[in-house]
């Protein structure tokens, strides 16, 4: 049997990896993409349905699928109210997650940060912690958090400071072992081939970090 999966985010880095590997990706033979606005181009395969993903509800009788690839987030400096950045960092996520488990999807993966933590006095990363528990309070058959560190690719827009610490990271990388393998820079590729590979396979772990993250999708 063919595989239907949903994105969430398909228009950001990591999204779109996922979006064009699943287009040839021949285990599946739908993809519905849930956005603020569509994308031109692309295959009869893929299904888009337009909306405010705030209000994901509407969306209730179409959600449906296999698989849910939920890569949605934002920026303090693209969304420097606090109160619209829950609502899109935590509130989009969970809301994809019990739509998910309404609808009797059996398997979610959703983008966290490896700072994650819903004690922190971060607010990045306090959002980011409320958001894995609520998602793994729906108790999704296969649910995969992953928790990359900085996130390699080329990006459409432009941020200044996640560029410079990208070429530090870059000149220390050799200096991550053990340990601190975690926070070696993760490709936006690599992220979306792990995603897809956890996905079809029996995996044990439900958060997945940097370390593993890499090795998933470098092996795959």
């Amino acid at each position: 049997m063919k595989k239907t999966a949903i994105i969430l985010g398909a228009s950001g880095l990591t999204g779109g990896f996922i979006l064009q590997k699943l287009i040839e990706d021949e285990r599946y033979d739908t993809i519905k993409l849930f956005s603020r606005s569509k994308i031109e181009g692309l295959p009869d395969k893929v299904q888009q349905f337009i909306g405010d993903l705030l209000e994901l509800n509407q969306f209730k009788t179409d959600f449906t699928a296999d698989d849910v690839y939920c890569c949605i987030g934002t920026t303090a400096k693209k969304t420097p109210d606090k109160t619209l950045y829950k609502k899109i960092d935590f509130g989009i996520p969970v809301a994809a997650a019990k739509l998910s488990k309404e609808n009797n999807i059996p398997t979610f993966l959703v983008i966290s940060a490896m700072g994650a933590n819903k004690n922190s006095t971060v607010f990045y990363n306090k959002t980011k912690g409320e958001m894995e528990n609520s998602v793994l309070k729906q108790q999704i058959k296969n649910t995969y958090v992953l928790r990359p560190s900085l996130i390699g690719g080329d990006r459409q827009e432009t941020r200044l400071l996640e560029k410079i610490g990208l070429v530090i990271f870059k000149v220390i990388q050799p200096l991550f072992i053990g340990k601190l393998k975690k926070y070696k820079i993760v490709n936006a590729e690599t992220i979306a081939q792990a995603m897809i590979g956890l996905a079809n396979t029996n995996y044990s772990e439900v958060i997945i970090t940097s370390e593993h993250i890499n090795k998933l999708g470098n092996n795959a």
